[in-house]
């Protein structure tokens, strides 16, 4: 087609003349993923480093972009690509579609990140009806012509033009039927010609037009495809969920063919230089017979375990671990592979750093410490916060009522329970009703990414470790089996039989385990992980026979806590959760939240708080609750001794601690109706009407509840005071923080803080100690981030509460936002993560910047700190590290890790100064 012609090609994309849009694979490196892609990139590393790579070129993420903004290709690319087409036939010695020998290639996707069967691949391109035959002449094989042929149709018709790839697979399995035979290679070439014709006539019916015929446009068109897969629903979902920008762009990678389906002496597999399911070191992979590259990742064909190809090829054996070593030590990491072997002749088609779960990511990482390869700083960034929250989760608790009810392949470690599910949409719409689900299919493709993100485990019955599912999982961190063979998937039926008869309905219960590989039915229990037990102090790490994974943990955990600069606290409110924490490694409580300990038994006394008529009946309810307050923190005290404890005074509003105002407006109705004393009711209703708000989340709380309600703040002070001069007589280092909450003006915080001094002396008098509790306040609204320069004047800390700064700052609810148009947000890319989970840098966290700048402005050794969830989430922690606060603080079970994010950014950050 002449450019001029061309619809596609966009004539005033000024930059084409100046940029260069294709680059052999000899011209590129693997530090050029920007522009070449993950997978362009290390094709043209393998290239220089003299490996068997097939020829071919990359067409870059640049011009993706250009197509993508304008909606066709830059007028410089068609030129580019027939300059190294031309280049590529002549090194070949052959012409794309030529009609007695044709070159064939292949057109693949290739982002900067690795997203594996999110984007498009078409394979054979260049076959046409003139040329399969030439082909079969030239190869030998009749068969693998149109084998080739069929398959070119089928991932051509799919990709590029849009048709139901079902319909190819129902033929396919038609075509099985009629010969009796299971497995696609037992069609002999007559039936795989016949299929041609089928396939045919689907993309002439389906599309209103011929299977085209000319081998550059099938090139061109698939091209076009590839940089259209980059904004595929699917796609964006899986960038979402892996938090990759969106404007990087793909390139396409096209590269010479070699063939896998040439007979038993040919076959294609995927490899892995450590075992991405548990890094141990070993052969570890899939290879398939007469096959091509998609047969394996797609999982159709079940495959034999590479160690395998010994006996099968032993001279493409012996050269695959030659390479498998030279790659690990190049890239320094463990090296994914794909590979395929031609009538004996090996050939590298990809290598990446692999994907691995969290046990395996900490095991390399320490591994490759002691081989030399990399050092401890490195180490730290090969593992993340994420995948150590991974190893905490809990692990199967096996007996004898367990029952086995089918094993396949450990494809991705955990423990998943769940009502067994057979399609996504199920998957998608049960989660979200609250249940926990295990997804079941024969096999996953790219369509089911909304279900496997939705599901707690996936099962299959066909693929292994490298199959779709195996992978997709594997960098979730979700929890998978595959290639249970014995299973039998009826995804139409909506059940499972296993090999004994056993039926698993839609809606029954099943267990995974992606340790072993094995399916249970029913329920299983489960118990602590081993790495929980290690930080609950269960575990010796340094004991020889102690487990390979706890002795990683503790090793990187050491390196993090010997590089960071953030101390990390916990949210705790008990002494029970306060001893945990500290067990799990925090250095302090950075919020108690004193609300929690008003409910139970205590209810009744704040009910008598807000119903006191007189400063006499306040007075006594105060002093009713001021003991079991001052008990509370001495048990919280003693847990942390000699570490701070920051307690936040009262912060709810008020009429929490109130019956419901609808069911006591019924109880009094009935009550006069039944002409029944009611005097307390009532009272209690007259009091709740005048507490009720339409927002109480912006109400009568935090400060505003201790100016208003005379004595609450300074019965807890008193509290907080007495129960830190009782430890101190008793020979304890108690370091109590008093946070004022709420605070919107410096006027509200000096109020509080000359009461609460007040009330600190007169208990330090009596009881004859000195007493250093530190006032401080909670930046919780815009208000006090804006003027956190004058609030600084009466406040000894801030501490950033990132939960309702997020709420007030955006202005939505965080109970009610999820309920509402949340889904909605995330899936039209509004958010790529939520706000509550990670911090809104640009927003929130440019407020808690300049706040603790202005803060510090004004007061050199003002301390800082960070008490919503957001200290416990990785990204956030970095941010924090890198604005510079004192400490973060989180749950219990989140402090470790907070611990290793701060490592890793205080060596990121090390790194980045040292170049």
């Amino acid at each position: 087609m002449p450019e001029t012609q061309d619809p596609h090609v966009n004539p005033n994309a000024s930059a084409s003349a100046a940029v260069k849009f294709v680059y052999d694979f000899t011209e590129g490196n693997r530090d050029l993923k920007d522009l070449l892609g993950g997978k362009g990139a290390n094709l043209a590393e393998m290239t220089n480093l003299g490996l068997p790579v097939p020829p071919g070129f990359t067409i870059t993420t640049e011009a993706c972009k250009v197509y993508l903004e304008s909606g066709a290709e830059p007028a410089a690319l068609r030129a580019e690509v027939s300059e190294h087409l031309d280049a590529l036939e002549r090194q070949m010695g052959k012409k794309l579609g030529q009609a007695d020998d044709p070159l064939l290639v292949s057109v693949r996707s290739g982002a900067k990140f690795s997203m594996p069967g999110m984007m498009d691949t078409v394979l054979n391109i260049g076959l046409s009806d003139a040329s399969v035959s030439g082909l079969a002449t030239q190869a030998g094989d009749e068969r693998f012509a149109w084998d080739s042929y069929r398959r070119l149709i089928q991932m051509f018709g799919k990709t590029v033009l849009g048709v139901d790839g079902e319909l190819f697979e129902e033929a396919l399995e038609d075509a099985k039927r009629a010969k009796g035979v299971v497995v696609d290679v037992d069609l002999d070439a007559a039936d795989l010609q016949g299929l041609v014709g089928h396939f045919k006539d689907i993309v002439a019916k389906e599309t209103g037009r011929d299977f085209p015929q000319d081998p550059r446009e099938q090139m061109d068109l698939a091209v076009r495809a590839v940089f259209d897969s980059w904004n595929t629903d699917r796609a964006k979902l899986y960038r979402r969920q892996e938090r990759i920008p969106g404007d990087l762009g793909t390139a396409v990678n096209v590269c010479s063919m070699v063939f896998g389906n040439l007979g038993p002496d040919s076959g294609t597999g995927v490899a892995f230089t450590r075992d991405p399911a548990s890094g141990h070191q070993g052969v570890y992979g899939d290879y398939l017979q007469n096959a091509q590259g998609e047969d394996v990742v797609a999982g159709i064909r079940n495959t034999v375990p590479l160690a395998d190809l010994e006996q099968i090829d032993k001279a493409s054996y012996d050269q695959l671990m030659q390479i498998m070593e030279t790659l690990e030590t190049h890239y320094k990491d463990l090296c994914d592979i794909e590979f395929t072997i031609e009538r004996g002749k090996l050939w590298m088609l990809q290598t990446r750093v692999g994907k691995r779960t969290a046990g395996a990511a900490f095991r390399i990482a320490t591994q490759l410490v002691d081989q030399g390869l990399i050092d401890e700083a490195e180490a730290l960034q090969r593992v993340t916060g994420g995948q150590l929250a991974q190893l905490m989760f809990p692990r199967f608790d096996l007996d004898a009522k367990s029952k086995t009810i089918g094993r396949g392949i450990a494809a991705s470690p955990g423990a998943a329970v769940g009502k067994a599910v057979f399609d996504s949409y199920t998957a998608v719409k049960w989660s979200r009703s609250g249940e926990k689900v295990i997804l079941i299919r024969r096999e996953t493709n790219p369509d089911d990414l909304n279900g496997m993100i939705a599901a707690e485990g996936i099962l299959t019955s066909r693929g292994g470790k490298t199959s779709h599912a195996a992978v997709v999982a594997r960098g979730m961190g979700k929890t998978c089996v595959c290639g249970a063979e014995e299973l039998e998937v009826d995804t139409k039926s909506r059940r499972m039989t296993t090999s004994d008869g056993t039926v698993v309905e839609e809606g029954d219960v099943v267990s995974i385990d992606g340790s072993t590989g094995k399916v249970y039915a029913g329920e299983v229990p489960v118990v602590p992980s081993p790495v929980v037990e290690y930080f609950e102090g269960n575990v010796d790490a340094t004991a020889a026979d102690a487990d390979d994974l706890v002795k990683s943990v503790h090793r990187l955990m050491s390196y993090a806590d010997s590089q960071r600069r953030l101390a990390v606290r916990t949210n705790a409110d008990n002494a029970e959760d306060a001893a945990r924490a500290r067990r799990f490694g925090a250095q302090g409580i950075g919020l108690c939240r004193t609300e929690h300990m008003f409910l139970g038994e205590r209810r009744e006394l704040v009910e008598r708080l807000i119903l006191a008529d007189t400063d006499a009946d306040r007075d006594a309810a105060l002093d009713q609750l001021r003991p079991l307050q001052k008990a509370d923190f001495i048990e919280l005290f003693e847990a942390m001794d000699g570490l701070p404890v920051t307690v936040r005074l009262l912060d709810p509003p008020l009429h929490e601690f109130l019956p419901d105002i609808t069911d006591l407006s019924v109880r009094v109705a009935l009550a006069e109706a039944r002409h029944e004393k009611h005097e307390n009711d009532l009272r209690l209703l007259q009091a709740v009407h005048k507490l009720h708000e339409q927002n109480p989340m912006l109400g009568l709380r935090g400060v505003r509840l201790g100016l208003v309600i005379p004595g609450l703040f300074a019965m807890q002070v008193r509290a907080i005071a007495e129960a830190a001069a009782e430890r101190s007589k008793a020979g304890g280092d108690p370091r109590a923080e008093i946070m004022i909450p709420l605070v919107g003006t410096v006027q509200e915080l000096e109020i509080v803080r000359e009461e609460s001094e007040k009330v600190i002396a007169e208990v330090a008098a009596a009881a004859g100690v000195q007493l250093d509790l530190a006032l401080g306040t909670m930046i919780e609204l815009p208000r006090a981030a804006l003027t956190a320069g004058q609030i600084a004047e009466s406040a000894d800390f801030f501490s950033f509460g990132t939960n309702d700064l997020t709420q007030t700052v955006w202005g939505f609810s965080r109970d009610d936002v999820e309920a509402s148009f949340f889904t909605a947000y995330l899936e039209k890319g509004i958010f790529g993560v939520s706000p509550f989970e990670t911090i809104d840098k640009d927003g929130v966290g440019s407020l808690v910047r300049s706040a603790a700048a202005a803060g510090r402005a004004t007061r050199p050794d003002l301390k800082l700190g960070v008490c919503g969830e957001h200290g416990g989430d990785p990204e956030s922690v970095h941010f924090f590290h890198e604005v510079g606060l004192d400490y973060v603080s989180c749950s219990p079970f989140r402090i470790p890790v907070a611990r290793l994010e701060a490592g890793r950014a205080a060596a990121e950050s090390q790194g980045s100064d040292s170049r």
